[in-house]
């Protein structure tokens, strides 16, 4: 039985040993070329740079429809993606942004519509998914939003 194991053993060995090639023969220098422009490139992203990253409405009524344009540019080293842009709620409604690849140095826009719901002091967020480095951006919106005044006041009983 060890005769058979350290046999078999042996065998192994030869044949493991026997058959190993030089991998560095292997190699293409046009491969490792093309590896190296592919990873420099791969560590380049589009940087996403807003004119403003917040608005203020000021004043508005109840129930007045609002909007303003969000300007960027591509201030990074490669094409930039928007893929989606969304509210932080359903009383504001990003649009109009281009879906195709925006090239370094150019520019964009998109426009932000509320319809003026809420009390007061409302803020709203804006996220913005694009191929940047972060992968999301933020701009806000900010309006004081003052009671209509047609709606009658509700008075507490006792």
């Amino acid at each position: 039985m060890n005769k058979l194991i350290l046999g078999l053993s042996v065998i192994c060995f030869i044949s493991f040993t026997s058959c190993k090639e030089n991998a560095t023969k292997k190699i293409e220098e046009n491969n490792v070329a093309q590896a190296a422009e592919r990873d420099a490139v791969a560590s380049k992203f589009p940087v996403i740079q807003f004119d403003k990253t917040e608005h203020d409405f000021g004043e508005i009524e109840a129930k007045t429809p609002v909007e303003t344009v969000f300007n960027y540019t591509n201030t990074g080293e490669a094409p930039l993606v928007i893929t989606d842009i969304k509210s932080s709620c359903g009383c504001t409604v990003p649009k109009d942004w281009s879906r195709e690849p925006l090239a370094p140095g150019d520019s964009g826009q998109f426009t932000v519509k509320f319809n003026g719901s809420g009390t007061n002091k409302v803020s709203k967020t804006i996220t913005v998914t694009a191929n940047t480095e972060k992968g999301t951006e933020t701009v806000k919106i900010t309006a004081f939003v003052k009671p209509d005044p047609n709606k009658t006041p509700v008075t507490a009983t006792k």
